[in-house]
């Protein structure tokens, strides 16, 4: 869950701290002043767009910077920025020339980083933000996920790569004898070109490793002959006065016991100087001034980039393509032997292809039914009782993919006597957030997303629909974090957390301000949702009443 959001110079805003709770948190304000910005700050944060003109009037940055649960990291993403437990911090700024940078836990990070990390963790749903569900692959994960059908797409996706590999197999074999020869040659070509460099793992670190000493060997070679020579070789070294004192402390401890111990002590020096000369005379001699040495080791390392410009980004991704040259090389020459067998695998690699993606299209199926009439009656409770929601599952023969054969689609009418369109081509920011919130309560538990966050999903309804959606969001709450921006104190009443945005101005200067709301501020804020500016003793009582009924 996010912990913590900061953000300085972003847009109205100078500069403020929140800390959402778990489960629904609510943020509340008068329209413009500031609630969509900071959900607008943390899709920055987490990969999104970024625009020049949103960093504050006078200042020469932004940054946006949030806390986040180490558990909502990937384990590629954990690995990449050794992250272990604790709380995770992700940091982006912004400067004035569009310029950005970003970081995870201190480690620099790309956006695209940022954004891989951001959509496992955050669910965007708001008039004007990137759905992630308008896409048709995410429509297909959603169905698959209210279904129960992961360990079935792995079942898929696998076969889908036997049968990619089969299939790459027969059409080497089938080849014209021109075009096999025309690879035959290239690949041979590539497999010639790294077997004359032979590469070598590690090859690359010792030779950077070496490069310092060979470009200043002179002054390396001076210091590290002053040195020697002031441990071991000039008169009255250091080495030759620890063994002295040595020899004289071994005398007196005859006469004093207690002195054997310093005897030992520099003994142990002695021997820790003279290891340390015998690395200084090695490095003297290694440092001797060598030109052509110095001019092989340059053109090594230029031959590495030039290896590695052409076929991977280091020594260890070059050694992997002559591997895959090697199978190549392997299948061109011994295709035409081969083919019966290779027409054979493949036939068997797509008869099973096809028929799990035949037994996952029933599923399917059956499953969208389900998942429309969950979703109708969801509609129908928020404010969208004439609404026809469809979910499209067709099978196109003869196409497989990793994800199977079918194409998915959300179709929706959100009025009586329209057509249903898909959920990319409705207008109303309003409907189509209610769409999101009803899959997310159908499919509550089952997508992993951790945090959701809804921006005015309470647009055009009111009354007893308002209230049903604020249920719906704090059920949602029980199992993930959710942060709503909301005008209307039906759905405010069922936070958690209430968050209070407003804007004021100091100096001639606007900047917004949170403020978290419990007891009698809570009340009266709910008040001014339900009575408009000024809160009455009427709108109060009404406000207590939604607050003591909304109690968990």
């Amino acid at each position: 869950m996010l912990r913590a959001l900061s953000v300085r110079d972003f847009a109205i805003i100078s500069e403020l701290s929140i800390a959402p709770g778990a489960g629904l948190n609510a943020l509340t304000g008068e329209t413009g002043a500031g609630k969509s910005i900071l959900i607008e700050a943390l899709g920055f944060l987490l990969g999104g767009r970024a625009a020049a003109s949103w960093v504050r009037q006078g200042a020469a940055r932004l940054a946006v910077e949030g806390e986040f649960d180490a558990e909502d990291f990937s384990p590629e993403l954990r690995a990449q920025f050794k992250i272990t437990s604790g709380p995770v911090t992700a940091r982006r700024e912004l400067d004035k020339f569009g310029k950005t940078r970003a970081s995870i836990n201190g480690v620099a990070a790309s956006a695209a980083a940022l954004a891989a990390f951001g959509e496992g963790l955050v669910d965007f749903h708001g008039q004007h933000e990137h759905q992630a569900l308008l896409k048709p692959a995410a429509q297909l994960l959603a169905l698959d996920a209210y279904a129960g059908l992961e360990k079935k797409r792995v079942e898929i996706a696998t076969l889908h790569r036997g049968w990619t590999l089969a299939a790459a197999a027969l059409d080497a074999a089938r080849l014209s004898d021109e075009e096999r020869q025309r690879r035959l040659d290239f690949a041979r070509f590539q497999a010639a070109e790294i077997d004359a460099a032979k590469p070598r793992l590690g090859e690359e670190e010792e030779l950077q490793a070496d490069l310092p000493l060979l470009k200043n060997a002179e002054r390396v070679r001076n210091l590290a002959d002053t040195a020697y020579g002031l441990l071991y070789a000039a008169p009255g070294c250091a080495l030759a006065a620890l063994q002295k004192s040595v020899r004289i402390l071994e005398d007196l401890s005859a006469f004093d016991e207690s002195l054997r111990g310093d005897r030992d002590e520099l003994e142990a020096a002695r021997i820790s100087v003279d290891e340390a000369a015998r690395r200084l005379d090695s490095l003297r001699r290694r440092a001797g001034s060598d030109p052509a040495r110095l001019d092989a080791v340059l053109g090594r390392l230029d031959e590495l980039a030039r290896l590695k410009k052409k076929y991977g980004a280091g020594v260890a991704e070059v050694l992997a393509k002559r591997a895959e040259l090697a199978a190549e090389l392997d299948r061109l020459e011994n295709a035409q032997q081969r083919l019966a067998d290779l027409e054979a695998a493949d036939a068997e690699a797509r008869a099973k292809l096809a028929a799990v993606c035949g037994r996952l299209h029933r599923l399917r199926a059956a499953a969208a039914q389900k998942l429309e009439a969950a979703l109708s009656d969801e509609l129908k409770v928020l404010g969208m009782p004439h609404a026809r929601l469809d979910v499209s599952v067709a099978c196109e023969e003869d196409r497989f993919t990793a994800a199977g054969s079918d194409e998915v689609e959300f179709l929706l009418a959100p009025n009586p006597g329209e057509p249903c369109k898909p959920l990319r081509a409705i207008a109303s920011g309003g409907e189509l957030s209610r769409v999101m919130l009803a899959l997310k309560t159908v499919c509550a538990g089952k997508d992993g997303v951790p945090v959701l966050v809804f921006d005015e999903i309470d647009a055009g309804i009111g009354g007893a629909v308002a209230r049903c959606v604020g249920q719906r969001l704090a059920r949602l709450g029980r199992t993930r974090q959710v942060l709503c921006v909301t005008h209307l104190a039906q759905v405010a009443c069922f936070a958690a957390t209430h968050l209070h945005v407003s804007k004021e101005t100091a100096a001639d200067r606007t900047s917004v301000r949170v403020d978290r709301l419990e007891g009698a501020r809570r009340l009266e804020t709910v008040a001014q949702l339900l009575g408009g500016r000024a809160a009455t003793e009427a709108s109060r009582r009404h406000a207590q009443e939604l607050l003591e009924s909304s109690a968990p």
